[in-house]
């Protein structure tokens, strides 16, 4: 394939933020379908010091460009506004020549800067933007919009976006480095866990939609010990803070990605406890940790919201009723108390998550935009 792609990302990289993972990992899938990557990220102060490449385990197959901007980030949204700005505007003009090439991106200001001059566009969105760009941007023909929910999809064809311009298509996995074939006990031992205890694991950032103060709340009443994997320095300091006096819970915190296989293998349920109250975890994720905590076999309780029912059924998971923490406690529970049913469960989204592959999605997004370009 000799199609040539530039990423646009406005992004601090490596991050230790999830959108960081996607990113990477979506370029490198996209190379190895032997498309030409370019990742043009702005050239910014950053605390993490690796090389991308090492920090994510992404194979160099793709180029990474740092472009200028005003780095003000640290001065709050206007710092962030004009750093946005700038970086798009450098952007624009480094790459305004290559009339050849397929824009992909998942911030609106670059598929508008890009779709101005005519160039084929493809936007990726994860969270029901709505602003006046948007608007704009999803009604242009030249523009392609990679979504992660139906719900996302229904939103933007009100916005006026055409049904034939839009592919859903959830985040995904690495399937290899999560199906390493270790056993629990051994997992453990690796990573200094209590090895005869029960374990319930959550992996990710503790922001509130995620449902974290929900499984922290519930913890109180569950018989195992509650481990979170995850958080900005912030963020662990203050969910520290403020769940210290809870004897079961445990903070591990931020983790590098290639370290997270083996936790998810040391547990025994994995939890996704979003909230119902936030619209973007109502309605249009699609958690990595999701695809992640197939792949491991574990067996997995959910918070059932109808975007997680988008990829999950009853036949997968046990659910819960979202943000209720007596729901959550009972329901690990049941699973502790009926393992065997929860590890066919678990067999069961093991032998789904092979569709969620990033290999498949970079497929079937190279599919869905050729025929338009």
């Amino acid at each position: 394939m000799s199609m040539k792609l530039i990423y646009i990302a406005n992004i601090r990289l490596p991050t230790e933020k999830a959108h960081g993972i996607q990113i990477m990992k979506m370029c490198e899938a996209f190379a190895a379908q032997g498309v030409g990557v370019k990742l043009v990220v702005p050239r910014r102060k950053n605390f993490i010091k690796d090389d991308p490449f090492l920090y994510y385990g992404i194979k160099r197959k793709f180029k990474i460009i740092k472009i200028p901007c005003l780095d003000l980030v640290r001065w709050g949204k206007l710092g962030f506004l004009i750093e946005s700005l700038t970086f798009f505007e450098f952007a624009f003009w480094r790459f305004f020549s290559a009339a050849e090439a397929v824009f992909y991106t998942r911030d609106e200001v670059a598929a508008f800067y890009f779709s101005n001059i005519g160039r084929n566009v493809i936007w990726e969105s994860h969270r029901g933007e709505k602003n006046f760009i948007v608007r704009r941007v999803v009604k242009r023909k030249k523009v392609k919009l990679v979504l992660i929910t139906q719900a996302l999809k229904s939103l933007y064809i009100s916005f006026g976006a055409r049904a034939k311009n839009i592919l859903v298509s959830p985040d995904g996995v690495d399937l290899e480095p999560f199906s390493i074939p270790i056993p629990k006990q051994d997992a453990r031992k690796k990573l200094g866990l209590p090895v005869e205890k029960r374990i319930v694991l959550y992996t990710g950032h503790l922001y509130s939609w995620k449902g974290v103060d929900i499984l922290a709340d519930a913890a109180k009443n569950i018989d195992a010990e509650v481990f979170f994997v995850g958080g900005t320095r912030e963020d662990i300091e203050s969910f520290q803070r403020k769940y210290r006096h809870i004897q079961n819970i445990h903070i591990l915190g931020q983790k590098l990605h290639h370290e997270v296989p083996l936790y998810l293998k040391a547990a025994d349920v994995l939890v996704l406890p979003n909230s119902s109250k936030d619209r973007i975890s109502q309605l249009y994720t699609s958690p990595m940790k999701l695809f992640e905590y197939m792949a491991s076999g574990t067996p997995i309780i959910s918070s059932d919201l109808p975007s997680l029912r988008e990829v999950l059924d009853e036949s997968m998971v046990y659910f819960f009723t979202p943000d209720d923490p007596k729901s959550l406690a009972e329901t690990v529970d049941l699973v502790l108390k009926n393992y065997d049913e929860a590890r066919q469960k678990a067999n069961m989204a093991l032998s789904r998550v092979e569709q969620y592959s990033w290999r498949k999605r970079a497929q079937n997004i190279l599919a869905f935009i050729e025929p338009h370009i």
